[in-house]
């Protein structure tokens, strides 16, 4: 008797681990596909903040791009007003020398005269 007891006990338990198998599996795969859905929303989370940091780094470099145009526009017009004043000091430098040379002409033949 002995015997078949044993054999019962065997076949109970290859049922009960067959039974418990296919929910163990169902269960499994219920967890895997939470870490999934897990790993999907902070995936959607880090593009959202991604994109958010995107739009603000090219906000601000619109801005500075902006302010660049407006700074070389600046840089310009004070380059031509430097031209403008170098052209007038080489200008007054030329009728300033031809001054002193005609002052030095009129002044050399007084002096040999002595």
């Amino acid at each position: 008797m002995r015997c078949p007891l044993s054999v019962v006990m065997l076949l109970f338990a290859a049922t009960l681990a067959y039974a418990q198998g296919p929910d163990d599996v169902l269960q499994r795969a219920q967890i895997k596909a939470g870490a999934a859905y897990s790993e999907v929303q902070k995936a959607e989370f880090l593009t959202k903040q991604a994109a958010q940091e995107y739009r603000q780094a090219d906000a601000s470099h619109k801005a500075a791009q902006k302010r660049a145009d407006e700074l070389k526009a600046q840089a310009e017009a004070a380059q031509k007003k430097l031209e403008a004043a170098k052209a007038r000091e080489a200008a007054a430098r030329k009728t300033y020398d031809a001054a002193v040379e005609a002052v030095d002409k009129i002044s050399q033949p007084a002096a040999p005269k002595k």
